[in-house]
């Protein structure tokens, strides 16, 4: 299981990761919503396609920060500020895990395949805590 921070930002997600890769080195990868498969969908409604869908800084000594633009569009939406990220080897942990971690929170994204994960979901906890968990991804990191 591996548990990694994932930063939401209210459209300068390319700017915060280009910023923090000057400052810590490392590498850095970041993809646009127009980088997004055609057959992946559409752009939520409201987001820009240059938004950032998904940014990750892989540092010098293994670290690893990921982030994205907030993707409700409108910056005032449901996840901002921490998300944290489990990566888990199959869908069936993916269910068990995200199940257990809403109980009692609320289900932004029911867990679903997507172009970069067999099994995705999102959801806030009854803390307020916003969690994203996925069966490990084929996609740069």
């Amino acid at each position: 299981m591996a548990i990694r921070p994932y930063v939401a930002f209210r459209g300068n997600c390319r700017e915060a990761f280009t910023h923090y890769h000057d400052v810590l080195g490392g590498e850095v990868v970041i993809l646009a919503m127009s980088d997004m498969p055609a057959d992946a969908g559409e752009t939520p409604p409201g987001l820009a396609p240059d938004a950032t869908m998904h940014a990750a800084l892989m540092l010098p000594d293994g670290g690893l920060l990921m982030g994205a633009d907030d993707m409700s569009g409108d910056y005032d939406g449901l996840v901002h500020g921490v998300c944290v990220n489990i990566e888990l080897p199959d869908r069936a942990e993916v269910e068990r895990v995200f199940a257990g971690l809403v109980d009692g929170g609320e289900v932004h994204q029911p867990v679903t395949e997507t172009f970069f994960s067999p099994a995705f979901a999102m959801g806030r906890d009854r803390f307020g805590v916003a969690w994203m968990v996925m069966v490990d991804s084929e996609m740069p990191t």
